[in-house]
């Protein structure tokens, strides 16, 4: 057993160097792709992460510089088979014609278009960068171009900061340095290498610890305001147009409260498994302006697994109505000709560069009118008529559009129609799918649902229990306490233990307790409304309910951010068709109304945006390198260093940081700071508490400090909800009533 070892050992040893630079070339080339995921499909990534799992598994394990080429394009080929959606095609035509092959091999070959092409591309990056590992300019210059270049698209190219991927960057090139520093010393003196191997701990324990000191003095110092002005914002800037600035906020990913908010919110690429939590992102991915105020839906599941949704093998085989054309009519199945509809025109622009797999818009689509401005000349486009999805299909290589117009029949609430005739009854004639529900699926889901519909006398009554239910007695959170779960059903651990989410849960939940009563639903996921930018509501991005009264009817142009991705569930009734229910509490969907029924006001949702990638999987569908990795082995060493600096510097850079700054946000983050310091110091919190309940609260508590509490709040309803732009004056007066807070509760 021991010669074995050995010789695995020796086996592993030889050529050491090129094996570790064929790891650190696949993590580099993974942390870089990484600033992509706006651009790529879960399937993109899935693939070209799987590729360079084998380039480096093969140069690490095959010997033979041949057979590890080989494995790779074995390997590369069968992720681009499996992640493609390829169906093999029977040749069909004369075997003596070779215009008939070359089709019938086109015609295989383009389902795999363009993903074959970025993967052969990206393995053929990876070799040439090991190529490079033998002389340390080389990877200096290769570090220096992969940092630059990420530079350049967190300035220019991309909505998102990409530090994370920037610092990881870096700490894979300083690696690789002490690598081939090594090798060359290994080469040059042999014999004092081996001495040195026999001290192992001595030798690279030490180099450990200064990567630590160099990786955390880059993570942990103070965020300073820069002295000179880069030249792209100087340009935009003259311009008269804002630049986005995230100084200060580059770990924000992980300033989490309850656990993993390790996500950011967006429209979900995968979805079989739900959960965990997400931070909101405000950026903007698309502008619709429409004649009446909708959801914009974006794809349907109907298979539950037990942890999320998939696309079923029902929905997959679907017939659908290829190459829609401009003005051409979309049947929606699932609609009856008697169910009343109202005609609404929508308009979207796209803010983003995300290339999405379906057009959005309120549902059901009835016709698309243009695309980027252009009645003619469509991108290959799909309609799915039991699905109600226009699709671009997966293997198109044509761009996400820029802008399209579409017609939606969007149907008519009817609550009279549904309390009676065929709506009365029991679902009917709808795919099994509709129904399906686990085998290990926990009973007292089944149960609790019956017992929550035991008086209702028609499955839209049964809904609407369902819905006041979960409503009334599950909060809403972007940050779910995980530490409860211990079923592994995602909807019985969350109705019986977690007892806290946002849609994904909410929505599930619904549509799972539905099915078990025998009503048909399906989940659907997209994007809320969003806002409207003449009437800003300030709370809305700071995920707050509550703001404005916004008329749910009223035409306009929406913003529609990341923090609006958002799921709710379709329930299908007999001679009525499938109506949509939202069951987040805080929301409200926007249904067309009967003329003789006036339009209800609702409040502006909170954000949300669980059907973001607020899954704890990786949002590229790939292996990840996760940030616990690198804390565990800064330790305690790197937060000893940085204590100082970070408790004792940020009020001082906050005070002189210059005109950037704007007076308003600076009084809502240092209230926000007041009131964790006051936890701190033991005052109560309540979930979900305004910061006037809160300060009210406070100020009955301790009288002596009522006018410093008055004054901060409203400072702060100044700040967070007024359009008038705060003066310096004011912002000093609120801070002064904060020192003396701080100062009385010591």
């Amino acid at each position: 057993m021991t010669t074995i070892r050995r010789s695995a050992v020796r086996w592993l040893a030889d050529d050491l160097y090129r094996k570790a630079s064929a790891c650190f070339a696949a993590l580099l080339i993974y942390q870089w792709i990484r600033c992509l995921g706006d651009y790529w499909w879960s399937e993109t990534f899935a693939i070209v992460n799987g590729v360079l799992l084998a380039a480096a598994l093969a140069n690490v394990l095959v010997p033979s510089k041949t057979l590890s080429v080989g494995v790779q394009l074995i390997a590369l080929a069968g992720l681009n088979l499996a992640y493609s959606d390829f169906q093999w095609a029977a040749f069909g035509g004369s075997r003596r014609s070779l215009r008939d092959w070359s089709y019938w091999f086109g015609h295989q070959f383009d389902q795999l278009t363009p993903f074959i092409w970025i993967s052969l591309g990206v393995l053929a990056v990876f070799h040439v960068i090991v190529l490079l590992r033998r002389r340390r300019s080389y990877i200096l210059l290769l570090t220096g171009a992969a940092v630059l270049s990420l530079a350049v698209a967190d300035s220019i190219l991309t909505p998102i900061y990409l530090w994370e991927e920037i610092a990881w960057i870096v700490f894979i090139g300083l690696g690789w340095l002490v690598a081939s520093h090594f090798a060359g010393f290994k080469r040059r003196h042999p014999d004092n290498w081996e001495q040195l191997l026999e001290y192992p701990l001595s030798l690279f324990l030490p180099i450990l610890l200064i990567l630590t000191l160099v990786m955390a003095a880059g993570l942990f110092v103070p965020t300073v305001k820069p002295v000179l002005t880069d030249p792209y914002t100087a340009w935009k800037e003259s311009r008269g147009e804002a630049v986005p600035s995230f100084v200060g906020d580059k770990a924000i990913t992980v300033a989490t409260t309850k656990n993993n908010a390790d996500t950011r919110s967006g429209y979900s690429r995968n979805d079989s498994v739900l959960g965990g939590g997400f931070t909101f992102d405000y950026t903007p991915v698309m502008e619709v302006t429409t004649t009446l105020r909708s959801y914009w839906r974006g794809e349907t599941r109907s298979l539950y697994n037990g942890t999320g949704w998939l696309e079923s093998a029902e929905e997959r085989a679907e017939d659908q109505q290829p190459n829609v054309g401009g003005g051409q009519a979309l049947k929606a199945n699932g609609l009856p000709a008697s169910t009343k509809t109202e005609t609404v025109e929508q308009s979207i622009t796209m803010v983003r560069k995300d290339k999405f797999p379906v057009l959005f818009g309120a549902g059901p689509i009835a016709k698309v009118t243009s695309i980027n401005g252009s009645a003619d000349g469509f991108p290959a486009l799909n309609w799915l008529p039991d699905s109600w999805e226009l699709r671009l299909p997966r293997s198109s290589s044509s761009s996400y559009p820029k802008s399209y117009e579409l017609q939606s029949n969007v149907p008519i609430l009817d609550e009279k129609a549904l309390r009676a005739g065929a709506a009365a009854e029991a679902g009917a004639g709808m795919s099994a799918i509709y129904l399906q529900l686990p085998k290990e699926l926990p009973d007292r889901v089944k149960t609790l649902a019956r017992d929550l519909t035991r008086d209702a006398a028609t499955p839209y009554d049964k809904v609407l229990a369902l819905i006041s239910y979960l409503q009334m007695n599950y909060t809403y959170t972007n940050t779910p306490d995980l530490s409860r779960k211990s079923s592994k059903d995602f909807v019985d651990a969350f109705l019986f233990e977690i007892k806290e989410g946002y849609c994904d849960y909410f929505s599930t939940s619904l549509a799972v307790m539905s099915r078990s009563l025998g009503i048909p639903a399906r989940w659907v996921k997209g994007y809320s409304s969003g806002s409207v930018p003449g009437n800003p509501s300030f709370d809305q991005l700071q995920g707050m309910p509550g703001g404005p009264p916004v008329d749910p009817d009223g035409p306009g142009t929406y913003t529609v951010r990341n923090a609006d991705a958002h799921s709710w569930v379709e329930v299908y009734f007999n001679g009525y068709g499938w109506l949509p229910f939202e069951a987040t509490p805080g929301f409200s969907y926007p249904y067309a109304m009967p003329e003789d029924e006036p339009a209800t006001v609702t409040p502006v949702e909170p954000a949300d945006a669980g059907s973001a990638d607020a899954a704890p999987v990786d949002q590229d569908g790939g292996f990840a390198v996760k940030p616990w990795m690198f804390w565990t082995a800064a330790g305690l060493l790197a937060l000893a260093l940085a204590a100082y600096g970070y408790r004792a510097y940020p009020a001082l850079l906050r005070r002189y940081r210059g005109v950037g700054d704007s007076v308003n946000a600076r009084v809502v983050y240092e209230t926000n700071r007041l009131i964790r310091h006051c936890r701190k110091k033991g005052l109560e919190v309540q979930k979900n508490e305004t910061v006037r309940e809160t300060m009210s609260r406070w100020s009955a508590r301790l009288t002596s400090l009522q006018p410093q509490f008055a004054a901060v709040q409203q400072a702060f309803e100044n700040a967070m909800y007024s359009s008038r732009q705060m003066t310096e004056e004011e912002a000093e007066r609120a801070s002064a009533s904060m020192k003396q807070i701080r100062e009385h509760l010591g």
